[in-house]
């Protein structure tokens, strides 16, 4: 070019160069294999290869996990500890505790973290990560799922399967798939093809109820419900229906969240080993799950606007009572406190039969943000002064024997202080 001939602008040049391809999505799902078993056999070696159930071996006691060994023999999570152990008498039952569990989910998360900054969690042992753009543009995001796989198994002895596609839900379809250790990809546009011969029952929003009346009218595969009007399904099952027309296909453009989902809910409940009918034992165990809630609002940083409680009958009949309270709290007092008036209300309106189970609750989360009210003010009660003289309100009071309380605890241990009646 000559020193006389005219130049382009800067915003034309940079208009007509050709823009880099986009890179074509390339979501993952990793899932943990019989978390609860494999976390019990990294601690213990000599359970591998036996029948483990990992739960509470109480008459009232329910299996979280079974072992593939276990498996065999139709025990899995969810079903009565004592009807797992009538099927497979020789499995051995561990409970190792939530403290034991969740550092190791923490530490799984950890690693997805520092292989993509795109990674929702949607519970202790599984996530999805967005591995778009990793690495080189053929198989980086094959080679980075194969790491995770790699450190998930020698940091932290276990196993996580995993399936890489291009929506969230082809990806977890994958996943279960893939299992026991496994890794799956599936190429690029390919996502239809491969759910089209699969059970319709497979795709994550086909529960009992959908998957019969899809079956009453020839559904069987994931492909019989991609051959389908969209139109037809949105008219006979609303709002599932259009969203199966998508997923069928393999089509969802859900992103994955960074940060995963808050947690709508804080809750404790148990079962008792033998039917409780006194009111003052149940509201021992009210104080005790909601000591454990408001610990665990507090480490979150939150504070709840709803208090519920759930009471199940010896018939199994279970109801809740919940309150919003005008002001978000935090202190367990204030739980303690509003879980016993709801218990108070179920004794008045339905009278008191044999208690099965019993839960505390708190629901509607916001940030950790209190304001006193003219109220707070003249709160206060005798000794208990600030440094100037003052009554203290009997919120900032709570909230100070609390941080005291949770300071000891994790100093010395969760049973080193209790709190009275």
């Amino acid at each position: 070019m000559s020193a006389h001939t005219p130049r382009e602008p800067s915003h034309l040049r940079s208009a007509l160069q050709p823009r880099e391809p986009r890179r074509p999505r390339r979501i993952a799902h990793f899932d943990l294999d019989s978390f609860f078993v494999a976390v019990e056999r990294a601690l213990d070696p000599s359970l591998i290869g036996k029948p483990v159930l990992v739960g509470h071996a109480g008459a009232r006691g329910v299996v979280a996990s079974a072992s593939y060994e276990a498996r065999k023999f139709g025990c899995h999570s969810a079903q009565p500890m004592a009807q797992a152990l009538r099927l497979c008498p020789q499995a051995v039952v561990v409970m190792s505790g939530h403290d034991v569990y969740g550092k190791y989910s923490r530490q799984f998360h950890d690693i997805l973290n520092q292989t993509s900054p795109v990674v929702e969690s949607v519970g202790v042992d599984e996530a999805y990560v967005d591995l778009t753009g990793t690495g080189p543009e053929v198989g980086g995001a094959y080679a980075a799922a194969q790491d995770v796989r790699r450190r998930v198994r020698e940091e932290l002895g276990l196993v996580v399967s995993a399936c890489i596609a291009g929506s969230r839900t082809v990806a977890k379809v994958g996943s279960d798939r893939a299992k026991p250790d496994g890794l799956l990809e599936v190429p690029v546009g390919q996502d239809a093809a491969f759910l089209a011969p699969l059970p319709i029952r497979d795709l994550p929003l086909v529960g009992p109820r959908l998957g019969e009346a899809l079956q009453a009218v020839g559904v069987r595969t994931i492909g019989d419900a991609a051959d389908l009007d969209a139109r037809w399904l949105a008219a006979q099952f609303g709002k599932a229906g259009e969203a199966l027309a998508q997923h069928a296909r393999g089509i969802d453009h859900t992103p994955v969240r960074a940060g995963g989902r808050e947690h709508r809910q804080i809750s404790r409940e148990n079962t008792f080993g033998q039917d409780v009918t006194e009111v003052e034992e149940l509201r021992r165990v009210l104080q005790q799950h909601a000591d454990r809630v408001g610990g665990d609002l507090r480490r979150q940083g939150r504070r709840a606007r709803t208090v519920s409680i759930k009471v199940r009958w010896s018939d199994f009949t279970t109801l809740s009572r919940s309150r919003t309270l005008d002001r978000p709290v935090q202190a367990t007092a204030a739980i303690v406190e509003t879980a016993r008036d709801l218990l108070d209300e179920v004794v008045r309106t339905e009278g008191l039969r044999p208690v099965r189970l019993l839960g505390v609750a708190v629901s509607n989360l916001v940030e950790d943000q209190v304001q006193l009210s003219l109220d707070d003010l003249g709160s206060g009660v005798a000794g208990a002064t600030a440094a100037d003289g003052s009554a203290r309100p009997r919120v900032l009071r709570d909230e100070e024997l609390d941080r005291a309380i949770d300071g000891l605890r994790a100093r010395f241990g969760d049973r080193s202080v209790t709190r009275g009646l």
